[in-house]
């Protein structure tokens, strides 16, 4: 069945992750965990193997600069509720999110949450796109799981996007 609306979110999604995948690719463990100054947000690492970020409920003043792993975690938690919220669970708050670790397993748990993505808008059904969402807003917002698919697609645009920057910066500096 057709639906130019979600074969335009689908097209949108596989834009922005093309251009995403070409920094995936070229990752290294090394790039994570790598702070490009004096004030960033990262994960840190707990002695039982998980993985805790620098988190605020409200925006701090000065923003700190988020490092690779900071930014995959967060890209990761956006994925993940926005399947749990259009699955017709509740959004997974912050704290939940099981980050899988640094290198190839945080770029193998984002293709999975990716392609998880790619798969509901593959199939979601035009009516569907209507459902309300409350996900990223409160449910006053009135907003429906076609305007939270475009969030998503926007928040993974310009998520891409600090990860190459980042990653771009430190092979910069690494190399003379």
């Amino acid at each position: 069945m057709e639906s130019p609306r979600r074969d335009l979110l689908r097209w949108q999604f596989d834009l922005a992750w093309s251009f995403f995948e070409y920094h995936l690719e070229r990752l290294e463990s090394e790039d994570f965990l790598w702070e490009p100054g004096p004030l960033c947000w990262t994960l840190h690492a707990q002695a039982d193997g998980s993985w805790v970020p620098d988190w605020a409920e409200s925006q701090p003043d000065p923003i700190p600069v988020p490092t690779i792993a900071w930014t995959s975690w967060h890209l990761g938690w956006w994925l993940g509720a926005a399947l749990d919220q259009a699955h017709g669970g509740a959004p997974r708050d912050p704290s939940e999110v099981e980050y899988p670790g640094i290198g190839d397993a945080a770029v193998d748990w984002l293709r999975t949450l990716g392609s998880q993505w790619r798969g509901l808008l593959e199939e979601i059904a035009d009516e569907a796109l209507d459902a309300p969402s409350s996900f990223p807003w409160p449910v006053e917002a009135e907003r429906s799981l076609a305007d939270m698919a475009g969030w998503v697609n926007a928040e993974l645009m310009k998520n891409a996007a600090e990860i190459g920057t980042l990653r771009l910066l430190r092979a910069s500096a690494v190399r003379p």
